[in-house]
């Protein structure tokens, strides 16, 4: 099973894609994706249920976040109430010493996410602040990412010893499933997202090539 584990909808501040356009783009163009992870910018979408648009379209629609720590931007899949009382997800610089151990507490997984980038990429702060505790996994595919990033991520990852996951950091439409995430088992559901992360049940992969 094959799902895209970074989208942003119109519920981000700089989104511009509405979930329903996503879900038809995809079955329009083929996109050989099984469904999308919406992880909204400092936020956790509690709101939405995209129950019956999965269905309809026979996809699986979950959702994550992507917070902000000292060390770039971080991914969180898993996310619960208890954990949303933990740190405050609207902020731009909150620990990742404090997230990673959130998600330990909580059952969340967080993947620092395109990690080769400038300022925002946790690779951009290992000289000033080390080599953080507690990341497992980083994402080595972003299907934003320009020049030599993905190629820093994954020698970071190479480095640390990190699993790898991919995604397209899709805000618009037609950049959905550009880079992805395959999974040996189905994912149904948030919890069954977070068990197959933590097996290290997973690849990452790329189609920007075939889907730009």
């Amino acid at each position: 099973m094959i799902l895209d584990l970074h989208t942003h909808s119109i519920k981000s501040d700089d989104g511009r894609a509405k979930v329903d356009n996503y879900c038809k783009w995809i079955h329009a163009r083929s996109i050989p994706i099984d469904g999308f992870v919406l992880t909204e910018h400092r936020q956790f979408d509690f709101e939405s249920d995209y129950s019956e648009l999965a269905e309809e379209h026979s996809l699986t629609i979950l959702k994550g976040s992507e917070v902000e720590t000292e060390y770039g931007h971080v991914l969180v899949f898993g996310v619960t109430e208890d954990l949303v009382e933990e740190f405050d997800f609207s902020s731009i610089r909150i620990p990742l010493a404090t997230v990673i151990e959130s998600c330990e507490r909580h059952g969340a997984v967080p993947v620092p996410c395109h990690p080769g980038r400038p300022r925002v990429g946790m690779s951009a702060h290992l000289q000033e602040l080390g080599v953080p505790m507690g990341v497992r996994i980083v994402e080595v595919y972003n299907g934003g990412s320009r020049g030599a990033e993905d190629e820093i991520a994954q020698e970071m990852a190479r480095t640390q010893g990190y699993l790898g996951i991919g995604g397209s950091d899709a805000h618009i439409v037609s950049h959905i499933g550009r880079c992805a995430t395959r999974f040996n088992n189905s994912i149904l559901n948030e919890q069954d997202l977070v068990a197959a992360l933590e097996a290290g049940a997973f690849e990452p992969v790329t189609f920007r090539e075939s889907s730009l």
